[in-house]
């Protein structure tokens, strides 16, 4: 099968691409820079050189392939609608030249916010958008579903975590190292689900070779880690004290992070694992992270 992906040299479109051609599968990948061209080639994909601004181009790889994964997002907080009206017009340009073909699109979401308290799952609706965080690619796609695609969403836990990583729990670190203490919010009890980079590009691959129609699925191989266990071990690496903070406080020390930081999102793949066949097989969240190559400096 020829794939074409989206975000192929981000941090879980690489290994998606990776996954794919460790399979058998062609890829094409977009990519920004003419670096992460050559790394595209040197993995065994083809490189299109293209931005989810260049229509045209997402319409062109879309057209030369048999499948498409979206997994490119621009997440700078401080241009979230813009980036997220981006993502929408992106989906958009793939959807359209996918139109009346039958061809699966898988779109990249999350569970984070999906139902905050509760044991998510697969059955859940994707959230409703806010006007502050109006991202929502499960409902841009979705309108092609009824127009000869195959749509289909693999929703990611907030912590895809693996040597390497620059999302939030590096960002966790980097406020510890900086302020000299690592915190948690209240008791620490609300639960943040993981999965590793590796494991989650799988199931964007089992997707494409086993159906789409079972989605959406759950890359979510923990289902919820108490947010203390997270903060003790980032206290531990970097000897600092480990302490709790109220909700108000927790704001000025984790800044827009407070948000998430105070989240109890539990997530559940049953659905996911048994449809797909899919079983994590690589080191769970604590594990990665109470390893050196996760406090780096540059981490």
């Amino acid at each position: 099968m020829r794939v074409f992906v989206t975000g192929a040299t981000g941090w879980v479109g690489s290994a998606v691409v990776d996954d794919l051609i460790a399979a058998g599968h062609e890829v094409i990948g977009l990519t920004r820079s003419d670096d992460g061209g050559k790394r595209l080639v040197a993995a065994g994909a083809n490189a299109l050189h293209g931005t989810l601004d260049d229509l045209d181009i997402l319409k062109q790889g879309a057209a030369q392939a048999d499948a498409v994964i979206h997994t490119a997002f621009n997440h700078d907080f401080s241009r979230m609608v813009e980036n997220c009206e981006q993502e929408r017009r992106a989906i958009d340009a793939i959807g359209t030249e996918l139109e009346g073909s039958d061809r699966a699109l898988i779109v990249t979401s999350g569970v984070a916010l999906l139902a905050p308290g509760r044991v998510a799952t697969e059955d859940d609706q994707a959230r409703i958008p806010a006007p502050a965080f109006p991202r929502n690619p499960e409902e841009a796609a979705a309108k092609f579903a009824s127009r000869g695609v195959r749509v289909t969403a693999v929703r990611l836990a907030p912590t895809v975590h693996g040597v390497g990583d620059h999302g939030f729990v590096p960002m966790l670190i980097g406020l510890a190292r900086e302020k000299g203490v690592s915190v948690y919010v209240d008791g620490g009890d609300n639960r943040w689900p993981a999965v590793h980079r590796f494991d989650a590009a799988r199931i964007y691959r089992l997707a494409l070779e086993r159906g789409v129609q079972g989605g959406p699925f759950h890359a979510i191989a923990e289902e919820g880690i108490p947010f203390r266990e997270i903060a003790g071990i980032i206290g531990r690496r970097l000897n600092i004290p480990v302490e709790s903070r109220s909700l108000e406080e927790a704001a000025e020390h984790f800044g827009w992070m407070a948000r998430f930081a105070g989240l109890d999102c539990p997530a559940s793949s049953e659905r996911t694992r048994t449809y797909l066949g899919w079983k994590p097989e690589q080191p769970g969240l604590l594990a990665d992270l109470d390893q050196p190559g996760y406090f780096l400096p540059s981490a």
